[in-house]
Parts: C-alpha cells; structure tokens; sequence
C-alpha cells in the first residue's frame, strides 16, 4: 500500500539502519578496547569473574615478590653456612697440627684466631633486607621461625588463604638451631653452633667461636683438652652441614613454588582472557561487512523517503 502519512518503507529501512549502527558502536568499542566484555552491561557473570581474578592475580604477582625475597635470603644464609664450614675446617687442620708435640702453639691460636674472626664477620654479612638467618636471640626462651608467603587461594564460599613456607631456625625444647650465633644476653644459655658452651676434657668451658690453645702444653690433661676442641669441631661441621642441608631444601621449596606461581598467573591470564577478551580477527570482519551495510542502508533509507 502506498501511503502519503505512514511510509512503511522508510521507517523498516530507519529501524534497519539504527540496528546497524548500534552493532558498529558495539564492534568499535571491543575493537578500540580488545574487550568483549569491557563493563558490567556488556556481561554481569563474565565481568564479575574476570575483575575478582584479575584482583587474585594482583596477590598472586605479590606472593611471587615475597617468595624471590624469601629465596635470596635463604641463598645468602646458605653461602654463609657453606663458607663457615670451610673457615671450620681450616681451624680443625689447625688444631691437628697443634696436636704434634713441640709446636708453636701461640702462632697456630694467631691463625685460629684470625679463622674465629672471619666465621663472625661471615655471619654478620650473611644479611638479606635487613634478614639474618644466621644469628638469633633466644632470650625468650621460645621456637624462633621464618615465615615466607608462598600462596593466595580462593575457595567456592570466597574464602581467601594465605599460605606460608616455615623455616625453624631454633627449637625451643630442644635447643636445635640452623643458626651459627646466638645473641642471648646469657652467656651459658646460647645455642648457636659457634658459640654453645662446651665442655672439655679437663672441665673448663669454652666454645668453638673463642677456643685458645696459646696456653696449652705437651701435657697429657692439655692433649686431652686439646682432643677435645678437635672433636668439638669436627661435630660442629657436621651440624652446619646439616644446617646447610635445610637451607638448601627449604631454597629448593621456595623456587619450586615461585615457578608454580609463575605458570598459575599465566593460567588465570589466559582464563580471563577468554572470557573477556575480543577476537579482534572476528570483529574487524564484522566491522567491514557492518559498514557495508550502513551504507547500504543509507541507500535504502534514501530511496524509501523519495
């Protein structure tokens, strides 16, 4: 029917033509954004999953710093305890040689002394952010331990866990230490593997950090105290061997999580991505054949109205 009042023809093509652009400023946008899904009105569901794990993620690159500082700090206490262990040996070959009747035991304490020196300014150094794991204060008498942030974790109910990788540098109850110096204001009391108080053959204490043996003579109760610093130090390596052992397990752990964390981002970015991301391939085509229809619809339009 042709009509002077209703030109049924041009309002189909207007309606036609007003889709059309509605489509293009949709497909510009992902385009000009790379988003399908940019707000919360393009997809509730969809926007809601991608911005709280996009959030997790932001946690997730906070728990993979925190496991690079906790894995440089252990490294630096292992480079400390693994040179310590040679500085000890060093002083056990000194205190053999001491062992030979008739030698100058002045000189020898001078090396020793000088090796006794370098094991405390190894452990001062051994110091990572202001973290030293190789000396302790065990004044209060309770378990001293390093907690290093190893995971954030979401469950169904959105609940969110922060996981943590300990390290026990002292046990309490039973005085067991990584540690090669202890800071207890008691003398008696300390537990570090340098300086523990020990006790020779002949009674008197002493401790492997500041064993003397200038004054020591050829006399069998001198020999046996002597006997007794050489074996003090041969267990005292053991126990930093031992030390060093957990170190290196504990570093180990570390680098293991720190590369699962890696990967587990890279999944989430990829799973987000997904949801909201545009096909830019998929909408630069549908853009062309959008502006080949507006403009055919401009035509239409056109036409319908003459």
């Amino acid at each position: 029917m042709s009509s002077i009042n209703t030109n049924i023809a041009a309002n189909s093509a207007l309606q036609s033509l007003t889709a059309t652009q509605k489509e293009m400023v949709q497909t510009q946008n992902r385009i000009s954004t790379g988003y399908r899904v940019a707000s919360a009105q393009d997809n509730a569901a969809y926007w809601s999953i991608a911005t709280t794990m996009r959030s997790d993620n932001g946690a997730l690159s906070a728990v993979k710093d925190a496991l690079g500082l906790g894995s440089a700090t252990a490294d630096v206490a292992y480079t400390g305890i693994k040179n310590g262990i040679k500085l000890l040996d060093q002083i056990k070959q000194k205190l053999v040689a001491a062992r030979e009747p008739g030698v100058d035991r002045t000189k020898i304490q001078s090396d020793i002394t000088a090796l006794q020196n370098q094991l405390q300014s190894t452990a001062d150094s051994a110091s990572f952010s202001g973290q030293n794991w190789l000396k302790i204060d065990s004044t209060a008498g309770v378990d001293i331990s390093k907690a290093i942030v190893s995971s954030f974790s979401r469950d169904s109910a959105n609940t969110v866990t922060v996981g943590t990788i300990s390290f026990n540098l002292y046990t309490a109850a039973t005085g067991d230490t990584t540690a090669m110096y202890d800071m207890n204001t008691t003398a008696s009391a300390r537990a570090g593997l340098l300086d523990k108080q020990l006790t020779a053959a002949s009674g008197a204490t002493y401790t492997v950090a500041t064993l003397d043996i200038k004054a020591l003579t050829d006399s069998t109760a001198d020999l046996a105290d002597l006997d007794s610093y050489i074996s003090a130090v041969d267990s005292t390596i053991s126990k930093m061997t031992a030390a060093a052992t957990s170190l290196g397990s504990v570093k180990s752990r570390i680098d293991l999580q720190k590369s699962f964390v890696t990967d587990l981002m890279q999944t989430v970015d990829t799973g987000v991505s997904q949801l909201v991301d545009a096909d830019m391939n998929e909408e630069s085509t549908k853009l062309q054949a959008l502006q080949t229809k507006q403009s055919l619809g401009v035509q239409s339009l056109s036409i319908a109205n003459q």
